[in-house]
């Protein structure tokens, strides 16, 4: 078995999680890449280089993570980061005033819900390893301290994401916790008129997951630095 650090990263078969699994296994790493489509995640998977695995997971489906768990319990010895990347974005137009209850709940399934089921699912392989790391990737958008009225479901959904980040880093004493904003960027998501490279945006998260301190925890984060919640 391979004593390199093991990664998991949800929604990772596109996008800034795609580019985070390139970084992590040009460091050596052994990356699972997560995504709820099994086509699309071997394509993902077999289009890096390095010790990189395919891993079928619906984080809005609790028996799809379970399943995940077991699988990757059963190909592993244990986990050193789980990256919480997997994300909509389903109300770019939308007001608050205007936004439906399926929307936001839809948003939240995902965005917030999504993580936690995770995270609970993958904790018995997280606390095998020697220095447990879980980063959630959340948004600028979903701080308190600078409102946005852009995308009120996904804001709201990352304001809720970071208060679990919060929570995860008080109830997991020796893991590091952190949330991370990529910044806006060039994805399928973000659009092309973003300013930042999926490289850019995936720089931050690789430094939590591979190189802040462990004892970094309960944080928000963009670019290796702290900002405000």
């Amino acid at each position: 078995m391979s004593d390199s650090p093991v990664a998991l990263i949800t929604g990772a078969n596109r996008g800034i999680g795609l580019e985070v699994a390139r970084q992590l296994a040009g460091r050596a790493w052994t990356v699972w890449v997560g995504a709820r489509d099994k086509a699309r995640g071997h394509e993902a998977a077999s289009s890096l280089e390095g010790d990189v695995h395919p891993l079928l997971i619906d984080v809005t489906n609790a028996a799809s993570v379970k399943s995940a768990a077991e699988h990757l319990a059963g190909s592993t010895g244990c986990l050193d980061v789980l990256v919480n990347n997997a994300g909509v974005l389903l109300d770019a137009d939308k007001s608050l005033l205007d936004l439906d209850d399926e929307t936001l709940l839809a948003t939240l399934q995902t965005n917030t819900l999504g993580v936690l089921r995770v995270t609970r699912a993958f904790l018995p392989m997280l606390r095998k390893s020697a220095a447990p790391r879980i980063v959630n990737v959340s948004s600028g958008g979903g701080q308190l301290s600078d409102p946005s009225t852009w995308a009120p479901a996904y804001c709201l959904s990352k304001t809720a994401l970071n208060g679990v980040t919060v929570q995860l880093a008080a109830t997991l004493p020796g893991f590091a916790v952190n949330s991370v904003c990529p910044g806006w960027v060039r994805t399928d998501m973000g659009g092309s008129a973003a300013p930042r490279s999926v490289e850019e945006g995936a720089t931050g998260i690789v430094w939590l997951a591979a190189d802040a301190p462990h004892t970094q925890t309960g944080g928000f984060f963009r670019d290796g630095q702290p900002i405000p919640w």
